[in-house]
């Protein structure tokens, strides 16, 4: 019997979207290492062992638990025509019983960064978290002045809802965030892919 966490898979127009593999380490090391000073504003602080091996596995191990029992959806961005690594996204925290909710966080490499590959992901994992998933709300959460996030947010149907203050700690700081979400049921924005 194949385990569920290797069932989950998302087609879009360029990108397989698919858990991280322990092959996965050299290109996401190298990604993330080239990325750093493009991705450190905007990310909770890097542990002294962030880019190693070892991390790297325990990443892949939470991985393959969250999606086994159904707390997330880690995926890794795979562009299809060449097999590139661009980057990650997650749909996180979820909560079934009355929420039916989850928690959408990402990541893009500076070398792949404003050529849409971020907006045809999270409109992906939002179609299979409201059909595949059953889930009636999305949330997701940036800084203020992080205007790409906040753009690629609301150009895929997520709806400003308000501030919470002093919401996660961002390259060592607590930060504000934006609040946003995405309904199933909301009839001011597209939910499906498109």
């Amino acid at each position: 019997m194949i385990p569920r966490w290797r069932k989950v898979r998302i087609e879009t127009e360029r990108m397989t979207l698919r858990p991280p593999q322990h092959v996965d380490f050299r290109p996401w090391a190298n990604l993330r290492q080239t990325s750093r000073d493009f991705l450190t504003p905007w990310e909770p602080s890097w542990a002294p062992d962030h880019l190693t091996r070892k991390a790297f596995t325990n990443r892949v191990y939470w991985a393959q638990r969250a999606i086994s029992n159904g707390s997330a959806v880690p995926l890794f961005l795979v562009r299809r025509a060449d097999a590139t690594l661009l980057g990650a996204i997650t749909l996180d925290n979820i909560r079934r019983g009355p929420a039916q909710a989850g928690t959408l966080g990402y990541w893009v490499g500076a070398p792949h960064a404003r050529q849409g590959y971020m907006r045809e992901a999270i409109n992906a994992v939002v179609h299979h978290a409201f059909t595949a998933l059953d889930l009636s709300r999305i949330e997701a959460a940036c800084l203020p002045e992080n205007a790409a996030s906040r753009g690629v947010l609301e150009r895929s149907g997520f709806k400003y809802e308000g501030v919470a203050q002093s919401y996660l700690q961002i390259n060592g700081r607590w930060r504000n965030h934006v609040l946003y979400a995405n309904l199933r049921g909301d009839r001011r924005g597209r939910t499906g892919i498109g």
